[in-house]
């Protein structure tokens, strides 16, 4: 008889939660102006709002931090986080700062100006709002097969390859580059493919374009490729990362993610002239060049999160468990982006709420209802994520609305899992009678959805 599966570690420490009552959650999510990014982290139950800086480090990790070197230049700490990014992606330049955000708005500083256009694949948040604050433009040429939540596509991250040929082809001399998210957060955390990656590399390439890589989660990106694209199922996690960076100039990193740190980033490029340009712009907003916003301590554990996660049990372990919460999901019908991503489960709230209206936000609607029910902290990537066109301040509503339950690594059981599954079960079962979302009642010019304030629509 066949092993069933059991997760890669074991546990050594416990935090306690505590379930709340329904009338405590209806006063928390009220005075929170029901931003769910508002609520206090002790009034949260199951807290799925992101994956990024939430997970538990190792062993390994911990005793790491403990011979941090926080000697201000020339840290030993930076050399031992130098090395391991340069072995697994293979570039020379390496510049930390304190996270991903960070190193975009270093990097963007040095090469976006008003008016640029940037091509890729579903900018996230952070990405798309650095580069509408510079009146720049992200544009997002992800493969149309992604907006059908319910087809099954292997790779639904992927850039349109003949899109982005055409739109370089009419518009090269506002391009200062090319953008791919790995994975591709903003249409479900769903993986871009080592074919779609060459090919748009040799695309970037005839029009004399860098390649930028947002890598936040991109050794599950890897993972994806060895268990779903032909070629790759003997290769090593680490031999699959270096042979994706070899199509990339440079690279941005949300440590919090793939490396399992509470905090860190960094830039990685083997073009000096980036690297030459990024140092003087890191000094000025992170710190110098050795550290760059990050304690010794952290750019150690980053060093050991690295290694262990670019090994294919340990990403296993995670995404078995995106997949189990997937499974549980389909028991009672509940419509997702399938197959399920990497990190998180991405809900279809407009097929879930079907009697509310986009312009009352159904995922951010949704977001509400799952906490009200059993106190679980997800997070709205949809229409309120989308901002407004930066031209006729509009609301966009051309994207996926989408409830994001980003799953922390090595946090929580399949026990918790389960609870998440059964309370959205919940929420499913009375959807009928929720026929009214939210309204704006105040939002930030860029990226409103972490501080936007809302009341139920009347």
């Amino acid at each position: 008889m066949k092993l069933p599966y059991a997760e890669s570690y074991k546990i050594k420490m416990v935090e306690p939660i505590k379930l709340s009552t329904l009338e405590e959650r209806k006063k928390w999510i009220k005075e929170a102006h029901y931003n769910v990014f508002q609520l206090k982290a002790e009034q949260v139950y199951i807290d799925l709002i992101t994956d990024s800086g939430t997970g538990a480090m190792s062993d390994r990790q911990w005793s790491a931090m403990m011979l941090g070197d926080e000697s201000y230049a020339g840290a030993t700490s930076f050399f031992k986080m130098k090395d391991m990014i340069s072995n697994i992606t293979g570039f020379k330049y390496v510049i930390p700062t304190h996270q991903g955000r960070a190193a975009e708005n270093v990097l963007f500083s040095c090469l976006i100006k008003e008016g640029d256009c940037i091509p890729g694949n579903s900018h996230f948040d952070t990405t798309k709002g650095h580069i509408e604050s510079r009146k720049a433009f992200a544009i997002d040429l992800t493969i149309d097969e992604a907006k059908n939540t319910q087809l099954e596509v292997p790779f639904k991250g992927n850039v349109d390859v003949n899109k982005l040929e055409k739109y370089l082809s009419e518009n090269a001399d506002k391009v200062p580059f090319v953008i791919v998210t790995i994975t591709n957060n903003t249409a479900g955390g769903q993986p871009v493919s080592m074919e779609n990656m060459r090919e748009v590399h040799k695309i970037a390439k005839k029009y004399n374009k860098p390649l930028l890589f947002d890598s936040a989660r991109f050794a599950e990106n890897a993972y994806f490729i060895k268990v779903r694209e032909k070629g790759y199922e003997n290769k090593t996690i680490k031999e699959i990362c270096r042979e994706m960076f070899s199509f990339a100039d440079g690279m941005t990193m949300s440590a919090k993610k793939d490396a399992i740190v509470n905090m860190g980033g960094f830039i990685a490029t083997n073009m000096e002239e980036w690297y030459e340009a990024a140092k003087l712009k890191t000094i000025v907003f992170e710190g110098y060049v050795t550290y760059g916003g990050m304690s010794g301590r952290d750019m150690n554990a980053l060093a050991v999160g690295l290694d262990e996660n670019t090994e294919f049990e340990n990403l296993e372990t995670r995404i078995k468990q995106v997949e189990y919460l997937a499974q549980r999901l389909d028991e009672f019908g509940i419509p997702y982006q399938r197959p399920a991503g990497g990190h998180a489960i991405f809900v279809d709230a407009p097929k879930v709420l079907t009697h509310v209206p986009k312009e009352e936000f159904p995922a951010q609607t949704l977001t509400v209802e799952l906490y009200l029910e059993a106190g679980i902290r997800g997070c709205e990537i949809g229409y309120l994520l989308a901002d407004r066109d930066p031209v006729t301040r509009e609301n966009r509503f051309n994207g996926l609305d989408l409830l994001r339950l980003a799953i922390p690594r090595r946090v929580y059981t399949n026990n918790h899992m389960d609870v998440v599954a059964v309370a959205l079960k919940n929420v499913y079962d009375r959807r009928e009678t929720i026929t009214r979302g939210v309204n704006i009642t105040w939002e930030a010019e860029l990226m409103r959805h972490f501080t936007v304030k809302l009341e139920p629509a009347k």
